[in-house]
């Protein structure tokens, strides 16, 4: 299987508890965190877990974060 150049995670605020949720995009690989470095770091680590052997792992892993913003009338 050949490798991904790389996996995007989309990583929004969780406004009413605190903390940090990041969920891969075309992949069923989700993890959260209380810190944004919380977040990279468990990232990284269920990549690794996801791609255990290796086969297919992406080189790069990117992170787009989503803000909410509500607006009222």
């Amino acid at each position: 299987m050949p490798s991904l150049s790389e996996i995007i995670f989309e990583v929004s605020e969780d406004e009413v508890d605190g903390g940090y949720s990041a969920s891969a995009l075309g992949y069923g690989i989700h993890t959260e965190g209380e810190t944004i470095d919380d977040v990279r770091r468990n990232v990284r680590e269920a990549v690794e877990c996801y791609f255990d052997d290796g086969a297919g792992r992406p080189g790069r892993i990117r992170l787009h974060f989503v803000r909410d913003e509500v607006l009222t009338l």
